[in-house]
């Protein structure tokens, strides 16, 4: 969750070049934020509790400082209250070592009391501050060395930047938490994701568990956990810095929902190809789909988690293979019933999900194959994965997600088909599954124009405090997805229900305080969930609904309806998706909330 940013260079650079790297983590949440800079022989630190803006005003006429090395943070706290104090980066006792941490040191107390026995004063109630004082007791002229030492004390999941006055490097090292490096003829720097790098070069080093890197101006060493030095090869991004800006868009999220139609695009690119699945990441593992395979498992959190069962509908419906889902967190310390037989797909749109990392651990022991589906090339849980697919989407700021949803929906079905076909044939309706998820671009195209209509239903409801979403079939995952878009973005109270379990105790909620937003579109469910709706009207409830074009019925049954075009049934998780996002949105906008930054949520989970 927290952000690292990190530079060391020949040339001078200012503060601010620091702390822009910093605003470009904003996304992974935040509650406050520090920056420890070397200057005249001594460490500079300066810290505020909040946004990023109030350690712009507490740098005042510091932030056009000209410095040659510098490290920063965004903390999400997890020891210790929201303080400055709090507050990344860390000092030492000499105020010479200056550090910065994402993770959790499990052993901190009993290291803390051991360091305060030696005489070393603490200032803060964090884990984190224990890492300082270990490396200043190691220290002996060589900060390299006194972190290796120190790091061989540690329990936990870290990923560290650390500076010293006397000494013009910065040290990183990676345990379970993400980091990543790059240098050009001028500067070395770090960053808990590439985002803030891509300025600077695009070729990046992803550094893996237990590795140390040795960051100088214009160059970058690697060493293992015993400091053996050892060679890594760059990885090339083709995103551009602008590619992570606004373009002129009030939020990133709106930004993000008007690019769905080119990322869809570009996610099926080379996957499906006039009705007919390609997904080539999985070449590896076709012989283990043909003979071995007998159980699909599903492991996600959030949104990923209702892509997924998206996907459990689909192979339920069109193939022989029994598919199961978990949420992620569950997962891990369930004793899951995987085996070698089966084929775990874990999808991340950040790759580094905590919950879902661990999860794929435990499968990999019990012999399952991992596939993986993520956003973010080279992050730990692809690596770790017997295959990788890549949305292909670019960046995603905004903490909802939009466009990684529905890339990941698309994807998961071209994946799904491929496997019927190496398993079973494939049939015409398959085809003709995949050959509207082409046309899906287009379609979005008209979706999004509806955004004027969807306006007007936020301006009816924006003031509700409730809302319940509804669906059957390949309804459900989208009314999961429209209550949770609400729920956080909004912070309306919503959730989602399978219609026909109105009756076992949702419906009772219902009043005319308590709207209902129903996914009902013309399919094989139709008829049912118009039982639903009529029982929910029964109760005084307003009710939303997203049916589909050519329903002049749903006027009757509804106080307000958007229409969506006419699909094949399994796609309407696809095609309704923008329109839940878009309600979401409008309806945060309104109560003048940050649709991109939602309060307690970060981008990306990576602590447990």
């Amino acid at each position: 969750m927290c952000g690292i940013v990190g530079l060391v260079g020949k040339k001078d650079v200012k503060v601010k070049d620091i702390i822009s790297g910093l605003q470009k983590l904003e996304y992974r949440g935040y509650d406050s934020a520090g920056i420890a800079f070397s200057k005249n022989e001594h460490i500079e630190l300066i810290k505020a509790t909040g946004k990023i803006s109030n350690l712009k005003d507490e740098l005042n006429d510091r932030i056009n400082a000209n410095i040659h090395i510098g490290i920063a943070h965004t903390r999400w706290a997890t020891h210790g209250g929201v303080t400055d104090l709090n507050a990344h980066p860390h000092t030492d006792c000499t105020g010479k070592i200056a550090l910065v941490h994402n993770g959790i040191i499990e052993n901190f107390q009993e290291l803390r009391k051991e360091l305060i026995e030696k005489g070393h004063r603490f200032k803060s109630e964090t884990d984190t501050e224990v890492i300082a004082h270990l490396i200043e007791e190691y220290y002996n002229g060589d900060l390299f060395k006194s972190v290796l030492s120190a790091i061989k004390r540690l329990d936990g999941a870290y990923a560290i930047g650390v500076i010293h006055t006397d000494e013009k490097k910065i040290v990183s090292v990676r345990k379970g938490s993400p980091l990543v490096v790059a240098y050009n003829e001028d500067y070395a720097l770090l960053a808990s994701d590439i985002t803030p790098l891509i300025k600077y070069t695009k070729d990046v080093y992803f550094m893996n568990d237990n590795e140390i890197a040795l960051l100088e101006a214009g160059k970058i060493e690697f060493y293992n956990i015993d400091g053996e030095k050892i060679e890594k090869s760059p990885t090339h991004i083709d995103w551009d810095e602008q590619a992570a800006e606004k373009s002129g868009y009030e939020h990133f999220m709106l930004k993000e929902m008007n690019e769905q139609p080119e990322a869809l695009k570009s996610a099926i690119t080379g996957r499906i190809k006039n009705g007919k699945p390609i997904i080539s990441e999985i070449n590896n593992l076709k012989e283990f789909i043909k003979k071995d395979l007998q159980k699909i498992f599903i492991v996600a959190c959030g949104t990923s988690y209702h892509a997924g069962m998206a996907f459990k509908y689909f192979m339920n419906k069109y193939s022989r293979i029994s598919v199961d889902i978990e949420v992620a967190s569950e997962f891990r310390y369930m004793n899951p019933h995987v085996d070698q037989n089966t084929l775990v797909l874990a999808i991340s749109q950040s790759g580094e999900t905590i919950d879902t990392l661990e999860g794929i651990r435990i499968a990999k022991e019990k012999g399952a194959k991992v596939i993986t589906i993520s956003n973010v090339f080279g992050s730990t849980i692809p690596r770790e994965s017997h295959g990788a697919i890549y949305m292909n989407t670019g960046p995603e700021i905004g903490v909802a997600a939009t466009k990684t949803y529905t890339a990941q929906i698309a994807i998961l079905y071209a994946l799904g088909a491929k496997i019927i076909e190496l398993t079973e044939g494939l049939n015409n309706e398959i085809e003709s599954i995949l050959k509207g998820i082409e046309e899906m671009p287009e379609i979005y195209k008209k979706v999004l124009k509806l955004n004027e209509k969807i306006k007007e239903l936020a301006r009816e409801y924006s003031n509700y405090q409730h809302m319940m979403y509804i669906g059957r079939g390949f309804g459900y995952p989208t009314a999961l997805e429209g209550a949770l878009k609400l729920k956080e973005i909004s912070y309306i109270h919503a959730a989602g229900y399978q219609a026909g379990e109105l009756k076992h105790g949702p419906i009772a909620l219902l009043d005319e305080q308590f709207p209902v937003f129903a996914i009902i579109p013309k399919d094989s469910l139709y008829e049912k969930m118009k039982s639903n709706l009529m029982e929910s009207k029964a109760r005084n409830a307003n009710i939303i609904a997203i049916s589909t074009e050519g329903n002049d019925e749903i006027k009757h049954l509804t106080d307000e309806y958007i229409l969506v075009p006419k699909t094949h049934e399994a796609l309407y998780p696809l095609v309704m998706a923008p329109v839940i996002q878009l309600f979401a949105y409008n309806v945060a906008v309104l109560r003048k909330l940050d649709p991109d930054k939602p309060r307690n949520l970060a981008k990306s989970v990576t602590v447990e």
